[in-house]
């Protein structure tokens, strides 16, 4: 399975792609970061996002995408901005037709690391150990996303299976 994840941010949006299948050693295909100007209008940097994502999207034709679930933070601005970001990296796997699943920092954080507490030099250390790479994916927004690939990989077959499930009982019986 190829999965491409999105660390969403309108400044930098971290974004990997990992191959491999649940409970196996997952192996790195690329990473990058997309940067946008701040000085620039909100539109061009969304449009900016949206074309980089999309063109990753086609280079790569990942199965599905992994994004990182926006939640509270205490500045309202970061937080509208990551918002944004991430409307645009489900928009580009939904527009590629392809399966976008959203997680949790904290359950990023679970599957990568064992811990759903870890810091980011822990995600950035297991994510290094865990793709063999020889040093670490700079800067921590890419080691992020290449987290929400691997965690995809490892945990999104279950989910998907578990919805899928209860979509089936509520349909009116388990097949």
């Amino acid at each position: 399975m190829r999965v491409l994840g999105v660390d969403p941010g309108l400044t930098r949006c971290g974004v990997g792609v990992v191959e491999g299948m649940p409970g196996r050693q997952c192996t790195l295909v690329a990473y990058y970061v997309v940067y946008t100007d701040p000085a620039d209008d909100l539109p061009m940097r969304l449009l900016h996002l949206d074309r980089s994502l999309s063109d990753l999207v086609a280079e790569h034709r990942p199965e599905s995408v992994a994004v990182e679930r926006v939640f509270s933070q205490h500045n309202v601005r970061t937080v509208m901005g990551t918002a944004q970001a991430s409307g645009i990296a489900v928009l580009a796997g939904a527009r590629a037709g392809l399966p976008v699943q959203t997680y949790t920092p904290s359950e990023v954080k679970a599957a990568v690391t064992g811990s759903g507490q870890a810091d980011k030099a822990q995600i950035t250390a297991m994510v290094t150990r865990l793709l063999r790479l020889p040093e670490p994916p700079r800067p921590a927004d890419a080691a992020d996303a290449l987290a929400l690939a691997i965690c995809h990989i490892w945990r999104g077959g279950t989910r998907s299976k578990l919805a899928a499930a209860a979509d089936r009982a509520r349909r009116g019986g388990v097949r």
